[in-house]
């Protein structure tokens, strides 16, 4: 599993520069004002700060722009960084600021020279959400050193404390990375709920719901698209008890197809690989739950993910079929590839049963529709209330963690009617995103607030993001650690 950068604070000392190893960094305003490290960077390399910010083109270089001199003369160092970064910077900036630095010294040990910008301590959380690779399963990885961060500050004690609940958030977005990375035959549903039990250590009540358990609540939707797998089918519930006693909880639901095949409605081969990711949803959420345990958040949340595998063979699900949710609605499978769903809508009301929360929020990898309308910019939201929704657009936004809302309407629901049940699995191709969520607003209690997020565009990529490399991104766990934190904590 990957671990966080070892970041520690120092006493911010420009006159240790010349014997400092490494990669260090110094930092320049856009106007090309040194501050007391950059000057001492320029004594020692004689001058040759003053000739970059004297070049031409310099003035138009972008906030965060990294230019690297390689063995500079007078320094110990492997290499110095010039970094551009005005002292007042919003978070977003200085996250992003961090994250270039991890990109420009590519994995070697750092010391960041920040005297006294007032967002070292975002800084710090971006050079922990770029400090990311999956190396698992390569062999020449296994005994490499791990790379050693320093921040150097003149209030290193409060940038410190300012760090550690950011870096527990870190914490969250890389195991969430973890599991959406993970192959599907190491993270078997069975492999994935044993490492849900084992956050039982950071605190979580952890309980595990196997099949016959699930049989007895009546969770036939989401037994169907287990049935034809060897793996058993499970639901895992994580309850994090930080507010006040008996306060209503904040429901998180997550869709943890750990691969989807698409059933007997077969996927084409091509790039049926990447469906090691579909169990997305579920990774934010264990992820968001790690992170609110490791921060200690004063708040009742209650995580859920139901994981299953989706496989076709002679016991397997097929389109025709009609199954029995716990809600007791009956739902024609229309097209066993939209199983996602049928997961999400049992587990769902499970959660309104027996938690009655504040407010329910689920994620499912879920639809190709909403990443052709969205691409991979944004997550779909789909929303019954008002209030929540806008806090969740809200904490998204601040996160830098891209969300737009989508509609509901009676129309779309029409369009998942069935002849011969109570409803659809699928409503065909029109607005498939929405007719997806209008299925599942079926399962929400009239009195529940509740968000839909369809995070099939965001969460694992083909390219490196400003806080990721390719594949897996984490997006969520900042957004909703954010929400718990603007509207569910207690003051």
């Amino acid at each position: 599993m990957s671990t966080l950068p070892a970041i520690r604070f120092a006493d911010y000392d420009p006159k240790e520069l010349s014997g400092m190893t490494g990669h260090v960094v110094v930092l320049v305003t856009p106007e090309g004002v040194m501050d007391q490290a950059a000057r001492s960077a320029n004594r020692l390399t004689k001058g040759a700060l003053a000739r970059l910010i004297a070049a031409p083109g310099f003035e138009e270089s972008k906030l965060g722009t990294v230019t690297t001199l390689n063995w500079p003369a007078g320094m110990a160092a492997e290499a110095l960084h010039v970094q551009v970064l005005p002292r007042r910077i919003t978070p977003t900036e200085a996250r992003k600021a961090g994250a270039k630095l991890v990109v420009a010294a590519a994995g070697k040990s750092l010391t960041v020279m920040a005297g006294s910008i007032p967002k070292a301590a975002e800084l710090a959380m971006g050079i922990a959400l770029r400090s990311y690779g999956f190396d698992n399963h390569k062999t020449a990885q296994k005994d490499k050193p791990a790379a050693e961060i320093t921040i150097a500050h003149k209030a290193f004690d409060e940038m410190a404390a300012a760090y550690a609940p950011l870096a527990a958030v870190a914490e969250g977005v890389h195991m969430t990375r973890d599991r959406v990375n993970e192959p599907a035959n190491v993270l078997t549903t069975t492999e994935f709920a044993r490492r849900i039990e084992d956050m039982s250590a950071i605190g979580l009540e952890i309980e595990i719901l196997d099949e016959p358990a699930l049989e007895e609540l009546g969770m036939g939707a989401l037994l169907c698209v287990g049935q034809g797998s060897d793996s058993p089918s499970k639901v895992a519930i994580m309850q994090w008890k930080g507010g006040a006693e008996g306060e209503a909880p904040l429901a998180l639901v997550g869709k943890g197809v750990v691969f989807d095949t698409g059933g007997i409605s077969l996927k084409p081969a091509a790039g049926m690989e990447d469906m090691t990711m579909d169990m997305g949803g579920a990774g934010v959420v264990v992820g968001t739950m790690k992170a609110l345990a490791l921060r200690k958040a004063r708040a009742n949340v209650v995580g859920l993910v139901g994981l299953v595998e989706n496989m076709p063979s002679g016991n397997a699900t097929r389109p025709g079929d009609v199954v029995k949710s716990m809600k007791g609605d009956t739902i024609e499978v229309i097209n066993t590839d939209a199983e996602g769903r049928l997961v999400l809508c049992d587990v769902m009301w499970y959660a309104q049963e027996r938690f009655k929360p504040c407010g329910m929020i689920d994620l499912a990898t879920l639809t190709g529709a909403i990443i052709i309308g969205l691409g991979h910019e944004n997550a779909g939201v789909f929303s019954n209330e008002d209030a929540l929704c806008n806090g969740f657009l809200k904490a998204a936004k601040s996160e830098d963690e891209g969300a737009w809302r989508m509609p509901l309407g009676q129309a779309y629901d029409d369009q998942i009617k069935s002849r011969i049940a109570d409803m659809k699995n699928t409503g065909g191709r029109p607005a498939g995103s929405i007719t997806a969520a209008q299925f599942l607003k079926r399962f929400v209690k009239e009195d529940t607030p509740w968000i839909h997020l369809d995070i099939a565009g965001v969460a694992s990529v083909k390219s490196a993001t400003s806080y990721a490399p390719k594949g897996a991104t984490g997006w969520g766990v900042m957004a909703l650690n954010r929400l718990v934190q603007d509207k569910f904590e207690a003051e």
